[in-house]
């Protein structure tokens, strides 16, 4: 076969493969013009909820830290002058952080900062002895996924339960966590909390055999220290 002929039926070949390709698209423009525009529709969805998302989180987190800022202003001197931005007492600086965190939680609870909110919305109604608001808020954030944050929660819920006369259940929560510890809430830290309340409630035994636990376990650290001293001054 000669050079001109090979150039001729690639040529042939080349044709057909185009009328091919041609006729398949014609059949199925519609088809494709379909997917195309659904594949945009998507991509446009996806940077939209990326971008609102964006936004949405560093409002949430800068109404976090508004309310954060309030909970940690200065208390006023009663010998000074009045100040803006600082509380004649705890129980007011604790009521006006309360709403602020009440309303990032209520307006955010779906992000990090909302839930973050929430506990502290429980914290400070705590702190105003409104208990059973702080218990709806504290339990609504143990629930949370993030365990560092669940922990917190934990902790402060069974502080609350020492208060209010339900030590069984902060027991419960004690065990809980010295079970399943966060780089939040230790289990050495969750450990003197339980020794605590059963110090406080005359179970002494109980109280030592933990603190000679955490003195063991924690030997060159603050919680073993802690426990050394309580062993030796409960002697």
């Amino acid at each position: 076969m000669d050079t001109q002929t090979r150039h001729t039926l690639k040529k042939d070949k080349l044709a057909q493969a185009t009328a091919t390709s041609v006729s398949w698209l014609s059949g199925h423009r519609a088809g494709l013009v379909r997917w195309a525009v659904i594949i945009a529709v998507v991509v446009v969805v996806i940077i939209g909820a990326s971008i609102f998302w964006s936004v949405r989180s560093s409002a949430a987190n800068a109404a976090l830290g508004a309310a954060l800022d309030i909970y940690t202003a200065p208390l006023a001197d009663p010998a000074a002058p009045p100040m803006p931005g600082v509380y004649a007492t705890a129980s007011a600086r604790a009521k006006a952080a309360n709403q602020q965190f009440v309303q990032v939680a209520k307006n955010y609870s779906w992000l990090a900062a909302g839930a973050k909110a929430q506990y502290f919305a429980g914290v400070t109604y705590a702190d105003l002895g409104q208990n059973s608001q702080a218990e709806t808020e504290l339990k609504s954030a143990a629930g949370s996924w993030n365990r560092n944050l669940a922990n917190l929660a934990k902790l402060a819920l069974a502080g609350l339960y020492r208060q209010t006369g339900r030590d069984a259940q902060a027991i419960d929560l004690y065990n809980e966590l010295a079970a399943k510890p966060s780089d939040t809430v230790s289990k050495s830290v969750a450990q003197l909390d339980l020794a605590d309340l059963y110090a406080t409630t005359g179970k002494m035994d109980q109280a030592r055999t933990l603190w000679a636990k955490i003195k063991d376990a924690d030997k060159d650290g603050v919680a073993g220290s802690i426990a050394a001293q309580k062993l030796t001054a409960g002697q």
